[in-house]
């Protein structure tokens, strides 16, 4: 019974930056990851970065040294910044909560709806 709320999606030029927000409330436990995942068209969805509440963080080689991930414990809020995005980071983004212990698609794995970034000139 985790609800997540993502935010901060649209369109930029390439180079540009966006900072996506992801708002969790519910039945939070104290020790978590949460983590960003994207779905482009034809595409398998896509790790993007997580965060645990303990702040150890993971990213592909894809973003990293472009996207940041950072979480606040107190809002339940983990966000991403985006830089330098490139045309091949267009796709739906989409937040994700797991408490840590818990398997994976089980009842404490959750997922938000999903925002659009669209990166194109």
């Amino acid at each position: 019974q985790v609800q997540l709320v993502e935010s901060g999606g649209g369109l930029v030029q390439p180079g540009g930056s966006l900072r996506l927000s992801c708002a969790a409330s519910g039945s939070i436990f104290s020790i978590w990851v949460m983590g960003w995942y994207r779905q482009a068209p034809g595409k398998q969805r896509e790790l993007v970065a997580t965060i645990s509440s303990g702040g150890v963080t993971n990213y592909p080689d894809s973003v990293k040294g472009r996207f940041t991930i950072s979480r606040d414990n107190a809002k339940n809020t983990v966000y991403l910044q985006m830089n330098s995005l490139k045309p091949e980071d267009t796709a739906v983004y989409l937040c994700n909560y797991r408490r840590l212990g818990s398997p994976v698609g089980g009842r404490y794995d959750h997922w938000g709806q999903g925002t659009q970034v669209t990166v194109s000139s």
